[in-house]
């Protein structure tokens, strides 16, 4: 009988269970033991293979080849990551290997990459399936004394594959499409396109804005504000003469208290995290971005261990992990948690629909703490963060509902309507530990503490004052309430019934991929960032004025997100969608050829290129500014600036080059220029005159920085030191 072939997603899941599972013996690229073979891919180690792998005739990116429609897709091995897939794809063949546990994470996207790297290999041994919410020792020991066979997951296989190909050939096809049409380079995808066309249009309806000043009504009283309300019951009005003849009307008269509403209000705890929503409070509390909080997260399931999986799209729990709440609120019961894990554990645990429901739990439950011992010193501060977030949300949701006193009064004054609003805090409930907030309360009608009142009560007025103000345009995205919106694109669409079927579907792409969406727009040049809110370029607004309208709409890519679902619920046919994508990417294709609408380049500078005449493009890239011909199939660049390794002497920042020739300079963001000839021998000079011990050390640094092109380092290198 062979050995049991593990294979893991990441080389630290590795080695954890390969400690866990008392492997010992260390190999390249695995982890050996007596029963088992720990091995590991860096993340996707086999991809889909590039459209010239499907002929000659694909290497040239022309409008003529289009639409590129594989009958079957072909899966080739990444290069970067060759060198691990010979080694996993070697041990999926030895006689020494008998059968293979997938132990990569459980998801769709952890399934694709071990199926995908058992295909290429060709591996036909009977494979079972670890699936656990968590890094712990137990979580670990209990997957394994319960392992799945692996087919039980061929339709969440199915659904990734699925998704794969859907993005390749649409977002292939389409890119390739824009790409030659307008000679630009161009990019366009299933669930991309719509994100940025949100952020567009937003920043379209704010353009158009125009601000109109309204005006509104308060009356001070002694102990108390009241607000004005017109018959509509509406607090404004865009008539200051209106406005203002009621602030004459009511002036020194008296209140008289018309109605009192007074109620018990019941707040219910906050729901638990699932991977979006904890993303927008981690991007408005602390600024991070949808990648990051995603990377501390991953760092917090899979290296300290200390949270369950982050790649949910849930807000509660199944019934299985009840037994275990208590040993998780004792294990963060200690340190900055210590009081309201005191307040959880007095109180009990008592579970409910609002936490507790196996039907809105799908491949993974809420995000959650571990049973694991906490170690507080051993996270970095970013990780820290996201931790307390986490273990707060928990322990709120475990506590009662906040209880409070809610008043609503009204009162007339001059024969006007006012009102007034207020609660007192009964019983704290969840509050105790956690009160969470959307947005700041921009309402100038917030709750007031009201005294106790009744029917008949009669008040001086103070004071009648007229406030105005100006309406607001709609606020521009940031990474929060784009997250917010890629979860609820419904609320984008006029239709109701298409809003419907919208949110019923689960928005544009899942939690596991909706961070990675957000970076690619950005990385792209479609959008920036500007403090905390987003903007489109040029570029971004340029393209959805370019592409097919269809894939702008959050309605389409919703609803081919929920059919990923079917299939993966085994409820639809992965060659029927497939079959629509096809049909959908030959369409796409067809319009953007027929398509009138043109494309111009915002950075074409007035330079022609000396080899076709065309304008050339000002480009920005990791080592400066270069110019480059507009024409993709001519391929002439010439350098702009570039940037060096030799330190500004002001603010020792890298310089970067301008020019050629005799007018060659070195510049600095700082403002320091100095003419290229100079500054060298000013280095040559310094050269000269530093001792053999400080070449040395200088020479050192140099290396240690990795600093391969310092202008200094190239002056010294031919000094002797012995």
């Amino acid at each position: 009988m062979g050995k049991t072939l593990v294979l893991a997603e990441k080389p630290s899941v590795g080695r954890e269970l390969a400690r866990v599972l008392d492997c010992k013996i260390k190999k390249d690229g695995c982890i050996e033991g007596a029963k088992y073979i720990v091995t590991w891919a860096l993340g996707h180690l086999v991809t889909l293979a590039d459209p010239e792998k499907y002929g000659d005739e694909y290497k040239k990116w022309s409008l003529e080849t289009l639409p590129i429609l594989p009958d079957k897709m072909k899966l080739e091995v990444i290069k970067e990551t060759s060198k691990q897939y010979k080694v996993v794809s070697g041990l999926l063949k030895s006689d020494a290997v008998s059968d293979i546990v997938i132990a990569t994470d459980a998801g769709r996207e952890g399934e694709l990459v071990a199926r995908w790297i058992i295909l290429k290999a060709g591996c036909k041994k009977p494979c079972k399936r670890l699936w656990i919410s968590s890094q712990t020792d137990k979580a670990i020991k209990d997957g394994f004394a319960n392992l799945k066979d692996a087919s039980e997951y061929d339709n969440l296989f199915k659904s990734a594959v699925s998704r794969a190909e859907a993005d390749w050939i649409v977002g292939l096809n389409v890119t390739r499409a824009l790409t030659c049409k307008h000679n630009a380079q161009l990019s366009a995808g299933r669930v991309q396109t719509p994100t940025l066309a949100m952020i567009v249009n937003r920043e379209e309806e704010i353009r158009k804005f125009v601000p109109k000043e309204y005006y509104s009504v308060t009356a001070s009283l002694n102990v108390f504000n009241l607000h004005w309300r017109n018959k509509d019951n509406l607090a404004r009005t865009f008539d200051k003469e209106f406005a203002e003849s009621i602030v004459k009307k009511t002036e020194g008269k008296k209140a008289t208290i018309t109605k009192v509403d007074k109620k018990e209000k019941k707040e219910q705890p906050p729901l638990l995290y699932d991977l979006t929503s904890l993303q927008v409070d981690a991007n408005k509390k602390y600024g991070y971005s949808a990648k990051k909080t995603l990377n501390l997260m991953q760092r917090l399931y899979e290296v300290h261990k200390l949270l369950t999986y982050p790649r949910t799209d849930s807000k509660h729990l199944s019934a299985d992990i009840v037994p275990s709440l208590m040993d998780r609120v004792k294990s963060v019961s200690f340190d900055r948690f210590r009081d309201m894990g005191k307040l959880v554990i007095k109180n009990g645990i008592h579970p409910t629909k609002r936490f507790v429901d196996d039907s809105k739990v799908s491949d993974h439950h809420a995000i959650i703490p571990t049973e694991q011992f906490v170690d507080l010193t051993a996270l970095e501060s970013d990780e820290l963060h996201i931790y307390t977030l986490v273990v707060t949300r928990f322990l709120a949701a475990l506590m009662p509902d906040a209880v409070s006193a809610a008043m609503n009064i009204e009162a007339e004054i001059g024969g006007e309507k006012f009102v007034a609003k207020g609660s007192a805090l009964v019983e704290p409930g969840f509050k105790a530990i956690y009160t969470a907030t959307d947005e700041d309360d921009d309402d100038e009608e917030a709750e007031q503490r009201l005294p106790s009142l009744k029917v008949g009560d009669s008040f001086d007025v103070k004071k009648v004052s007229l406030v105005s103000g100006k309406t607001k345009a709609p606020a521009r995205y940031t990474e929060a309430t784009l997250l917010h919106a890629m979860e609820h694109p419904g609320s984008m669409l006029s239709d109701k019934e298409l809003s419907k079927i919208v949110e019923s579907s689960g928005g544009l792409g899942t939690p596991a991929t909706r961070a990675d969406i957000i970076e690619k727009i950005f990385n792209t040049g479609y959008v920036e960032k500007q403090g905390q809110s987003i903007f489109p370029t040029a570029k971004g607004i340029q393209l959805i004025k370019i592409v097919p309208g269809d894939l702008k709409s959050p309605e389409l890519t919703a609803k081919w997100e929920s059919s990923l679902g079917d299939i993966s619920k085994g409820t639809l046919k992965d060659k029927k969608y497939m079959e629509e994508m096809r049909q959908y990417a030959t369409a796409l294709v067809s319009g953007v050829i027929a398509s009138n609408e043109t494309y111009r380049h915002e950075n074409q500078t007035n330079k022609r290129c000396p080899s076709c005449g065309e304008p050339l493009l000002e480009v920005s890239g990791k080592h400066g500014k270069s110019l480059v011909c507009r024409d993709r199939e001519c391929g002439y660049r010439e350098s702009l600036t570039r940037v060096t390794n030799a330190r500004c002497p002001e603010c020792h920042k890298k310089l970067s080059t301008f020019g050629e020739g005799e007018k060659k300079i070195y510049v600095c963001s700082c403002g320091f220029k100095e003419k290229f000839a100079s500054f060298n021998q000013k280095l040559a000079d310094a050269r000269n005159s530093m001792n053999k011990r400080e070449v040395a050390r200088f020479m050192q640094r140099q290396k240690s920085e990795n600093f391969a092109s310092n202008t200094l380092a190239d002056a010294l290198k031919g000094i002797k030191l012995d």
